[in-house]
């Protein structure tokens, strides 16, 4: 049976690896090197896009414009030869004859109206494809152009009056070549358009990373200094605009790293040189208690809380002594390789008063394991005192496995944890708000901190949640990655 994925898998991803600590939402942004690019892309796009709006309303303009004129001019020539050559007696063929004599440019459809008559010498532009506002104005006496579109086909359409004949001459330029153009034109700019865009994107993302990589070794330092290297340095680089930064930088990690050892090295010397008062005035106490009958009622009282804090004061300096060895980096491991379950049965006959029911699969029963077992001991005795002081004792301890890795759960019925305090529990000097509002807490909080260090000690990682089964309580969670056949 392997152990239960929810509750532990779900927490197993990029978890520390001392202590697992929920991790809170984050608001998702955008990095900055993603707005950088973004800014060059955007920036690119827009210039890109204007200047490709202007180039082609420009080209369009130009080719426009130099169609018409060349149209109004051949328009008005051959305006006035049928001005000249028309008269009242002309039949109705020479009109015929004219108009399809008329020099016109290649693809140029003539159309005379006479009267009533209309002639053109083709039937792809005929006198019912001139638009009415174009006729109303040209034989109101005013020549007029116009361009639209005559069977999907994009004309210039140019009319001119003829006075004294009642007659008036129009004449449609196609413009198919000059749409095929700029819609040549069109795709050649879009196409350029993406081009430099997307170069700009290459671009940003180059100026971003040369211009970031500086911050992100400076990040990258932080986050390697927040793991305890404290031998991090960063280098000035190429970058002379960075060198006051990177000084100022190391010189505060170097600060830094001196004030850690001055304070490591107190808290160690301090620990040793209490050690022999503490033998001395513990020798002293348990004299006095061989001589307790003998004692008065107060002085026995007195005795008993001298006896009390003394025991106190040694599992404070012997705490602290251990925790001095986690911080100067002297703690090692004195492995040994045993069966889990037989160990945990006899660690906790030995650190706890009471009977704790013990829920265990065949598998895992079966397993041995490679660890230290004074420092596991230490664990086991530091939750069992801890659930025993705070809430009431534990009430199971539960052994699994999951891949590599065995899990060790030991339960309780107590209040629990606020989940504001779960992210803390672990830290040095930590007690819990409740335990000081009830006026239950006798220990300094060091115990779990000290849990979290032998654990971490293995390259395991340890946490509390609730309990599983929805009942009030706690359960503290240890994953111990040294799992052997």
């Amino acid at each position: 049976m392997s152990w239960p994925q929810s509750g532990s898998e779900a927490r197993r991803p990029g978890i520390r690896p001392r202590i697992w600590r929920r991790a809170g939402s984050r608001a998702r942004r955008l990095r900055l090197r993603t707005r950088i690019i973004l800014a060059f892309v955007l920036s690119t796009l827009l210039l890109s896009a204007a200047l490709s709006v202007i180039v082609f309303a420009l080209t369009r303009q130009n080719l426009l414009n130099g169609r018409e004129n060349d149209a109004l001019a051949t328009v008005g020539f051959n305006a006035s030869v049928v001005n000249r050559r028309l008269s009242p007696d002309i039949e109705s063929e020479a009109l015929q004859n004219l108009v399809s004599t008329l020099a016109t440019p290649e693809g140029s459809r003539p159309v005379l109206r006479v009267g009533s008559d209309w002639f053109q010498p083709s039937f792809e532009f005929e006198q019912g494809d001139i638009d009415e506002r174009l006729r109303r104005t040209v034989e109101g006496g005013k020549p007029a152009r116009m361009r639209y579109r005559v069977r999907d086909r994009p004309f210039l359409v140019i009319g001119i009056p003829i006075p004294g004949h009642n007659a008036s001459y129009y004449e449609a330029t196609p413009l198919d070549e000059i749409e095929d153009t700029l819609g040549s034109l069109g795709i050649i700019l879009a196409s350029a358009g993406g081009g430099v865009t997307l170069a700009s994107a290459v671009v940003g993302f180059w100026a971003s990373r040369r211009l970031l990589r500086p911050l992100v070794d400076i990040g990258e330092a932080a986050q390697s200094i927040a793991r305890g290297d404290l031998n991090t340095r960063l280098e000035a680089g190429a970058a002379q605009e960075l060198v006051a930064l990177t000084d100022s930088f190391n010189d505060m990690v170097g600060a830094l790293q001196d004030r850690i050892a001055r304070d490591e090295r107190f808290a160690s010397e301090v620990s040793h040189e209490l050690r022999s008062p503490l033998m001395t005035l513990s020798a002293s106490v348990e004299v006095m208690n061989t001589r307790r009958a003998e004692l008065p009622e107060r002085a026995r009282t007195a005795l008993d809380l001298l006896t009390e804090d003394v025991n106190r004061f040694e599992h404070l300096v012997e705490d602290l002594l251990e925790i001095s060895r986690f911080d100067v980096g002297t703690a090692e491991l004195d492995l040994d390789v045993f069966n889990l379950l037989e160990f945990v049965e006899n660690a906790v006959s030995a650190t706890s008063p009471v009977k704790i029911p013990i829920d265990c699969d065949l598998v895992t029963a079966r397993t041995r394991v490679r660890a230290d077992k004074r420092r596991l001991v230490q664990v086991f005795d530091n939750l069992l005192s801890n659930a025993q002081r705070y809430a009431g004792g534990a009430t199971k301890i539960a052994l699994g496995h999951q891949g590599k890795e065995v899990v060790i759960a030991i339960e309780d019925s107590g209040p629990g944890v606020a989940d504001d305090e779960r992210e803390h529990i672990f830290d040095r000097f930590s007690r819990g708000r409740q335990a000081v509002e009830r006026g239950t807490s006798t220990g300094v909080g060091l115990g779990l901190a000290l849990v979290a260090e032998h654990v971490g000690l293995h390259q395991g990682r340890v946490w509390c949640e609730d309990r599983p089964d929805g009942q009030p309580g706690i359960r503290f969670v240890v994953y111990l990655p040294i799992a052997v056949p």
